[in-house]
């Protein structure tokens, strides 16, 4: 029996839509992400996508979450793997630059932006903001690793909107942003230690 014939639990019908939007995501843009295109690539009917998430805005919210949650759970396990060694600094900033680039997190921020669903960027800023509260050596109050993320952060969110022309442009190498990233949060985690 096909996927689209089998009746789905609703976490089961929400998760395929979930990485269906993923897809459509990385593979042709944040503009890409309906409802109806969603829907579409799993085998189920707009009405029941709209009965998960309420809207296209709720779509794209859920989606943010949704990879907000998976991409910080890769960025702890690179955290943890690089304290007991068995990691690099470099790790914690390629997933963090691939999150935004290669997995279309930047374009569906500033979509969102431009579209005025601004409180769909919530889920990532709160799950960016656990993820250095669990991470942080003093919890909460961890203010270097609170400065350490927003750096980086912000590295890879301008690096995948304008980082390869700028690059292009001043003659540096693709990965420039990233090596600068990696040096400074290497050197900030030498002044914390």
């Amino acid at each position: 029996m096909s996927i689209a014939k089998r009746r789905l639990s609703p976490e089961e019908s929400r998760g395929m839509a979930l990485a269906a939007a993923r897809d459509l995501l990385i593979e042709t843009g944040p503009q890409s992400v309906t409802l109806k295109a969603v829907a579409g690539r799993i085998g189920r009917t707009h009405a029941n996508l709209l009965h998960h998430f309420g809207s296209a805005s709720g779509l794209q919210k859920a989606l943010a979450a949704y990879l907000s949650d998976e991409v910080c759970g890769m960025i702890a396990q690179a955290i943890l793997k690089s304290r007991s060694g068995e990691g690099s600094v470099r790790d914690i900033v390629d997933l963090t630059f691939d999150a935004f680039d290669k997995q279309g997190a930047a374009a569906l921020w500033s979509w969102m932006m431009l579209t005025g669903n601004e409180d769909a960027l919530d889920p990532i800023v709160d799950a960016i903001h656990a993820l250095v509260d669990d991470m942080g050596e003093e919890g909460h109050e961890d203010r270097e690793m609170h400065e350490d993320t927003l750096t980086l952060v912000l590295m890879a969110l301008g690096d995948a909107l304008i980082g390869e022309r700028l690059s292009r442009s001043l003659g540096l190498s693709r990965d420039s942003a990233r090596d600068i990233a990696e040096r400074r949060l290497e050197h900030a985690l030498e002044q914390e230690n």
